[in-house]
C-alpha cells in the first residue's frame, strides 16, 4: 500500500493548482497534503470522511479543507459498478502562495482567520448552482493574472459566507503518523464495504491488527467517536440516501443498513438527524 502523505502536482508555470476529476469514481483511499483544498462537487454522490466527521457529500457542495487534514471522498457503491461519473473542481495551494506576509495585512487578515477556519474543513452545501458554485467553476477557464483574481474572489467569497458548516470537532488531532493512517483507511474501507451486515468489534479489530481493548482506544483517540458510533454515522448516511431517492419503506431501509431492528434505527436516525426517518421521509416529499 503506497504511503496516505498525497503529493499534488506542481509546474513551474503555475502558484496554484486547479485539478478537474471527471472519474467514475473520487480517490477513495484516506490521504493528506500540506497544501490547502477547495473542492466543489458537480457530479456524484457518497461519504465523505474528514477528520473525525463522517456524512454524505452531494453535487454543489463545496469544501475547503486545511494544510495535513486527513480525508476522502468515497463515491457510493453503484459508481464502481455502473457507468456513472464524479466530477468535481479543486483547487490545491500553499499558505505562503502569494508571499510569507500576505495574509498578514490589514486588507487581508480575513483571509488569513479562513484558512484558520479551514484547520478543521467545513462545507458550504448547495442544493443547486449559485452565484458560489459558478465562481468555483469559472476559474477553469482562467489563465494568468485573472486566474489569480478569481481564486482571491474565491476565498474572500468562502470568508464571508454564512453557510459555512464546520466538519472536524475542535478537539481533533491530526496525526501524520503513515501506521495510523493507513489503519484508519483499513477500517473505514471495511466498513464502507460491510456496512450493510452485523460488523463486531473483533472482527474490525483484526482488520487494524490489533487486540479489541486496544483497537477501541485507538480508534476514540483518533476519530473522536467510538467503533459503534462511527459504523452507525456511515449507516444513517446510506439510509437517508435511500429514504430521498427510492420507493422503499422505513422498514426496508433499515434492513438495508445493517440494523437489526427498527427501535434501534429510529433511536439512531434520530440522534443524527434531529428527526424520525418518517418524518424525514415527509419532509423530502414536501420538497420534491
Amino acid at each position: 500500500m503506497k504511503p496516505l502523505l498525497f503529493r499534488i502536482p506542481k509546474t513551474e508555470t503555475e502558484s496554484f493548482r486547479v485539478q478537474i476529476d471527471d472519474l467514475p469514481y473520487f480517490y477513495d483511499t484516506l490521504h493528506f497534503h500540506p497544501e490547502w483544498q477547495i473542492t466543489l462537487i458537480l457530479e456524484g454522490t457518497g461519504t465523505q470522511f474528514v477528520g473525525d466527521n463522517v456524512e454524505r457529500f452531494q453535487p454543489y457542495d463545496i469544501y475547503f479543507l486545511g494544510s495535513n487534514l486527513p480525508h476522502v471522498f468515497r463515491s457510493d457503491a453503484e459508481y464502481y459498478n455502473d457507468n456513472l461519473r464524479a466530477y468535481s473542481i479543486s483547487i490545491y495551494f500553499r499558505g505562503d502562495i502569494l508571499g510569507e506576509n500576505f495574509f498578514d495585512i490589514p486588507e487581508t487578515l480575513h483571509l488569513k482567520s479562513l484558512l484558520n477556519e479551514a484547520s478543521r474543513g467545513f462545507r458550504i452545501r448547495n442544493k443547486e448552482a449559485n452565484e458560489l458554485t459558478t465562481l468555483v467553476e469559472s476559474i477553469i477557464h482562467k489563465k494568468g493574472f485573472e486566474k489569480l483574481l478569481t481564486f482571491l474572489e474565491i476565498l474572500n467569497a468562502l470568508s464571508v459566507s454564512p453557510d459555512k458548516e464546520y466538519l472536524s470537532s475542535i478537539t481533533y488531532q491530526s496525526t501524520q503518523k503513515e501506521t495510523d493512517n493507513q489503519r484508519i483507511n483499513d477500517v473505514f474501507e471495511f466498513l464502507m464495504r460491510n456496512y450493510e451486515r452485523e460488523v463486531n468489534l473483533e472482527e474490525v479489530a483484526g482488520i487494524a491488527n490489533m487486540t479489541p481493548n486496544a483497537f477501541c482506544r485507538f480508534f476514540k483517540l483518533r476519530t473522536r467517536k467510538t467503533f459503534s458510533e462511527f459504523l452507525n454515522d456511515i449507516r444513517i448516511g446510506h439510509a437517508c440516501r435511500m429514504l430521498q431517492s427510492s420507493d422503499n419503506s422505513v422498514l426496508e431501509v433499515c434492513f438495508a443498513n445493517g440494523f437489526n431492528n427498527v427501535s434501534n434505527f429510529n433511536r439512531q436516525f434520530k440522534n443524527r438527524t434531529k428527526m424520525t426517518p418518517s418524518a424525514y421521509l415527509r419532509r423530502y416529499d414536501n420538497n420534491t
